[in-house]
């Protein structure tokens, strides 16, 4: 008998192509992500007849030739990308829907090496300016205190860059620390909530000792109801189709990545949560705690 673990997680798969979640696959209307995994000079494209999608750079750097839409004319730009996802944010590409876009890999700043590269995507109607957005245009957010402290970078939450439905950031938990956390869930439209499909991809720090792992949890209401608690390991994707979905645990000597999209039928682009009330009350306990101080992530002592 198939398990919520076994329906909801997609495991790494091997390069070039890492990563491949559409609509159709995951069984919803909206969110996807594709994870490619190129070595220097080497190509990939997308055609995005119905999606929107946000290029982000996890591991090097790209070069890129875009048409944004039919009729446009064909551009290059340049993503200097980053050495890894936890040296801090990295410039981005968002794409209009009916864009065509291929990428070639670069090392960070167009240096040697190849890339890592992951395109958000969602289900799209209204198109928007091709746009690349430097990493110091993205938005900081230091969420939560004490053990419960992360790194938020939004990249198409909360700023200026126009969207139809595409919903991205990622975040960065220390080893030892709790995120997602409170358990929240964003599932039906109300006042306070917004119906949004959630792709979770994570990435974790080796130790000096080899690879790590970290923890998901989703979990239903009467309902509505699934069953997720999974170790997950760098290039794994969580979806979270429904409910309430938190924590993600980094134990200790492991720093956690995890790259958010989202999307959903309202065409605002606004994330909109409710916590479990049964674990709402934690975020009171944060007031009288300071933020963990390994964060902002990708910063030195001299930074901050």
């Amino acid at each position: 008998m198939t398990s919520d673990n076994d329906r909801y997680l997609v495991r790494r798969a091997p390069a070039p192509v890492r990563t491949d979640i559409t609509p159709e696959s995951a069984g919803w209307g909206y969110s996807g992500l594709c994870v490619v995994e190129l070595d220097a000079g080497e190509t990939h494209s997308w055609e995005l007849s119905a999606d929107e999608a946000l290029l982000v750079p996890l591991a090097g750097g790209a070069e890129l030739q875009v048409r944004a839409g039919r009729g446009a004319e064909t551009e290059h730009a340049v993503l200097h990308g980053r050495r890894g996802v936890f040296e801090g944010p990295s410039d981005v590409a968002y794409l209009p829907v009916g864009s065509q876009v291929t990428v070639t890999a670069t090392g960070p700043g167009g240096g040697p090496g190849g890339a890592r590269l992951a395109l958000a995507t969602a289900r799209a109607v209204q198109p928007h300016p091709f746009r690349i957005v430097a990493a110091a245009e993205s938005g900081l957010e230091l969420r939560g205190a004490g053990n419960c402290s992360r790194h938020v970078t939004n990249y198409t939450i909360g700023t200026d860059v126009a969207v139809n439905r595409l919903l991205v950031c990622e975040v960065i938990t220390p080893g030892g620390n709790w995120s997602s956390y409170p358990p929240h869930k964003h599932d039906e439209h109300s006042e306070t909530e917004r119906e949004l499909e959630e792709i979770y991809y994570f990435e974790i720090a080796d130790s000096p000792a080899g690879a790590g792992v970290a923890y998901h949890r989703t979990y239903g209401t009467e309902d509505r109801p699934i069953d997720v608690l999974a170790e997950v390991r760098s290039g794994d994707t969580a979806l979270v189709p429904h409910g309430y979905h938190g924590p993600c645990t980094a134990p200790p000597g492991h720093d956690l990545y995890y790259l958010n999209v989202m999307a959903g039928p309202a065409e605002e682009a606004v994330w909109m949560s409710v916590d479990d009330p049964h674990y709402h009350w934690i975020r009171g306990t944060w007031e009288n705690q300071a933020i963990d101080p390994r964060l902002p992530a990708g910063t030195t002592e001299e930074d901050q």
